[in-house]
């Protein structure tokens, strides 16, 4: 199977915050269909020269390659299976890009019916957000064998500065998984001790300063960058988000019988976040 080049009919299913985007990197000489359950949301790709098709099996059909970003398990079961899925169109040899943040075992299961379509099926999630997304700068991992991450390669580069093949179907995902833990605790973290200061008078941007410049400046520097502390200003995290990746590495984590503590204390603390990781400041700085 070869790399995928310029000129390859592109489907995508999904264009949603992370689709959207995502889909519209791709638009760059190939031809790309694409479907969403709200049509409207594809209005401004549609103008750029999306074709739109009213249903995932006619995205399919037209493709060569067939990517998906969903929600979750149940919105990628209802995108892929019945008689107007991707699988119902899916074309012999064609490549399947599955980049949704879902439950592996979901995702293997959905590999091994793509395979008996005699197509290939790579899960390649992805690590960043929506700016990253529209920059082309996410980091992806990519789970399938050798031969679908190659065929896939060329095209995840132009959504991400970083393309990883970390194993088989569905490893790509537990990969994801268990960076949403780290990165999580991390900024769950940073902000509890920014708030803890700022209950004794000091200055956020001072307290976040110390803490990236001076304090942890080793495990800040392995981290990436930073996390913002524009508070109450700019989202920096989507919550929710954030926490459907933690639920999803202790289901995954419960079914191995594998204990997850600080997973299950930040399931807990993201809870009492509103609409974005700085909403667990405000919250605590009302109380």
């Amino acid at each position: 199977m070869q790399g995928r080049l310029l000129g390859t009919r592109i489907g995508f299913v999904g264009l949603g915050a992370m689709g959207g985007p995502l889909a519209g990197r791709l638009l760059y000489r190939n031809q790309v269909f694409g479907t969403n359950r709200t049509r409207s949301k594809a209005s401004a790709l549609i103008d750029q020269g999306l074709i739109w098709r009213d249903t995932p099996r006619e995205v399919a059909e037209a493709a060569d390659v067939v990517f998906s970003m969903v929600a979750d398990d149940a919105a990628l079961a209802a995108v892929a299976s019945g008689p107007d899925g991707i699988l119902a169109g899916l074309q012999p040899g064609a490549l399947y890009v599955e980049m949704s943040t879902v439950s592996p075992g979901a995702s293997r299961e959905l590999s091994r019916r793509v395979r008996s379509a005699g197509a290939t099926m790579v899960d390649a999630p992805v690590s960043g957000g929506v700016p990253a997304a529209e920059a082309g700068t996410l980091a992806i991992m990519v789970g399938g064998t050798e031969a679908g991450y190659r065929a896939a390669e060329a095209l995840l580069l132009r959504l991400g500065s970083t393309v990883t093949h970390v194993g088989g179907n569905g490893q790509g995902l537990l990969l994801d998984l268990a960076i949403n833990v780290s990165t999580a605790a991390q900024l769950v973290a940073f902000h509890e001790g920014v708030m803890l200061a700022a209950h004794g008078g000091i200055d956020p941007t001072v307290t976040a300063r110390a803490m990236t410049e001076f304090a942890n400046r080793p495990a800040m520097a392995a981290s990436g960058p930073s996390p913002a502390i524009d508070v109450p200003g700019r989202a920096g995290c989507d919550a929710a988000r954030m926490r459907k990746g933690i639920r999803l590495a202790l289901e995954t984590a419960r079914a191995s019988g594998l204990q997850l503590p600080v997973a299950a204390a930040l399931d807990r603390a993201l809870g009492n976040a509103h609409h974005d990781i700085t909403g667990r400041y405000q919250w605590v700085t009302r109380a």
